[in-house]
């Protein structure tokens, strides 16, 4: 009983804090680290202590799956490099950093077990991503927000398992880098091909599944289905969830029905709310029983509180400098695309000319080669093919480009993205799984508390100020609005020529008739008459050739990915409209 009334009060602590925080200014994760925080230290309250197990392998490989199920895979894939950067060398780089800092501040902590805890402290949190959002901040910060997002909080994990044995294995300061490297680059090869994996099956699953409620049960069980074996492999189990999730971003437009995804679109946004949640929830409730296991030991709460200091400003200096070593990257990257772009053009040209002389001289190369007239045809045609990728692959690079012009990462954007690196729950949970034999476990465990709740308050509660000083640049609605023209439009033409464009308008008066997103006027066209179920197989048929265009333009990259998702939507819910009326 006393366990289903703290997980009632604490769902109700979720919704009300939901609630409060956009009428304060303040975001509602921070709420609920305050409020678990002081319940915490409350007389009455005994001291805490969660498994780690329960957030590293309950609560996250669903809350990254949702997340990654849900980012764009075109916008994954413009800012790989990127989002890899941080997620990867990034926290790398910190783990080392900040593990020699420690090692040397406190010197009882051997070299492999502070790398252990520079690992711990490396992760960022997702809390920053509604904040700068709520902000208006561009899509493609936010893009590279929840990019590093996905993937750090693993990184981190693979680092910390590979630290946590070298200390084991290994003399007392030994850190044995070389077999961190290769435990890190095993763990993340299994992760990725059992992601792809669980991924593509679980999609061509869904696709089989009718019944919306079905479908949404199986998509809760898909995260598991990537870490568990992952785990057991010798992968990391969040690095298989993320991978599952982004094949799902990717493959569930064109194979899972309309109705299915809806549905489990916002039951995946509720779970997400209600985990995100209890994450924090759980961080703060734990603090009072880590303060108590340190004020008793031998390092004290003072040293603790110095360390941790010295490790947050540590954080944020790394990240800044990392941050703006790679914007000097990505500039010299823009320039260099250029260059390919404009050798992939000529490419193409060249292979145009060609094409165009081959069939100017078909006579006279069939009569030097000895070809016959099919087998002409079928070169020239595999030219055309070669052509036509080329050109395909040469506008998605010139989309990408406009991209990157459009909505660059200068210098106001890179401090809002180094400013938003503030830790969470994530490294509460991972300092837990620090094993009891650990050096000063209690000491490293408070470091972790302090650092993750003072940069949640510190850069939580004062990013907006940020944002409103270095004015980066917002997101564009004006933009999005021609871009949606550009899409209707292209829309239009995909099935003026089809029966539903003289069918729609003429049809109004029949009962149950859509109100298609296409309407196409007559061209002088007598109308044949169509009953209501040929009417409605008409509409079908047109709402399907819309999304396959919509599928083609988000390959090739020729609009942003929240025009594609907006048009996308009113698309499924014509067709769930029209499913409901048969």
């Amino acid at each position: 009983m006393n366990l289903l009334l703290v997980a009632v009060a604490g769902m109700l602590a979720i919704a009300v804090t939901a609630q409060l925080g956009p009428r304060i200014g303040v975001a509602s994760p921070l709420i609920l680290l305050a409020l678990s925080i002081t319940i915490s230290f409350l007389p009455w309250v005994d001291a805490i202590e969660l498994a780690p197990a329960i957030v590293l392998e309950v609560i996250l490989p669903p809350l990254l799956f949702g997340a990654a199920a849900s980012m764009p895979v075109m916008d994954f894939r413009r800012d790989l490099t990127a989002v890899s950067g941080l997620a990867i060398g990034l926290v790398a780089l910190s783990a080392l950093v900040l593990g020699f800092t420690i090692h040397t501040l406190i010197p009882a902590i051997t070299l492999p077990w502070a790398v252990a805890l520079g690992a711990v402290l490396s992760p960022t949190d997702a809390v920053a991503i509604s904040i700068a959002r709520g902000r208006g901040v561009s899509h493609r910060i936010i893009t590279v927000l929840e990019g590093e997002g996905l993937f750090n909080d693993a990184t981190a994990l693979v680092l910390l398992s590979a630290a946590t044995s070298s200390a084991l294995r290994t003399k007392e300061h030994a850190l044995a880098p070389l077999n961190l490297g290769i435990n890190f680059l095993i763990a993340l090869v299994i992760a990725i091909l059992v992601g792809l994996l669980v991924g593509e099956l679980g999609v061509r699953i869904r696709a089989k599944i009718t019944e919306p409620a079905a479908d949404t049960v199986f998509s809760f069980t898909m995260p598991f289905l990537a870490s568990i074996p992952a785990e057991h492999l010798g992968g990391s189990g969040l690095v298989a969830a993320v991978v599952a999730g982004l094949i799902v971003s990717y493959r569930r437009v064109g194979l899972i029905p309309a109705q299915n995804r809806r549905f489990a679109q916002q039951n995946w946004r509720t779970l997400e709310f209600v985990l995100e949640g209890l994450v924090f929830l759980t961080m703060g409730l734990q603090a009072f029983g880590i303060v108590t296991d340190v004020y008793g030991g031998n390092m004290g709460l003072g040293r603790a509180a110095l360390v941790a200091i010295i490790a947050g400003l540590l954080t944020v200096l790394v990240r800044a400098l990392f941050v703006a070593t790679f914007l000097a990257f990505l500039a010299y990257s823009r320039k260099h695309h250029r260059w390919r772009l404009e050798r992939i053009d000529e490419h193409i040209r060249y292979h145009e000319e060609r094409i165009a002389h081959a069939c100017d001289r078909a006579d006279e190369l069939m009569e030097a080669s000895d070809l016959t007239q099919e087998q002409l045809d079928a070169a020239i045609a595999k030219w055309h093919s070669r052509v036509e990728v080329g050109k395909r692959r040469l506008a998605r690079k010139g989309n990408d480009l406009k991209y990157w012009l459009r909505e660059p990462l200068g210098p106001r954007e890179g401090s809002v993205i180094v400013w938003a690196g503030m830790r969470g729950a994530v490294t509460l949970a991972a300092a837990q799984t620090l094993p009891l034999t650990a050096p000063a476990r209690s000491f490293m465990l408070l470091v972790a508390l302090l650092v993750a709740a003072g940069s949640l308050v510190i850069q939580g509660l004062s990013l907006p100020l940020l944002i409103r000083l270095v004015k980066p640049q917002l997101a564009e609605e004006s933009h999005d609005e021609e871009e949606r023209e550009r899409l209707f439009a292209l829309l239009r033409s995909r099935v003026k020529d089809s029966a539903l464009s003289h069918s729609i308008t003429q049809t109004q008066s029949v009962p149950g008739a859509p109100t298609s997103l296409v309407n196409v006027p007559l061209s002088g066209r007598a109308w044949p008459a169509f009953t209501e179920e040929r009417t409605r197989a008409l509409a079908l048929e047109s709402i399907h050739q819309q999304r396959e265009a919509l599928i083609e333009a988000r390959d090739d990259g020729v609009f942003s990915s929240a025009v594609l998702e907006r048009c996308l939507e009113r698309i499924d819910y014509e067709e769930i409209l029209l499913a409901q009326r048969h």
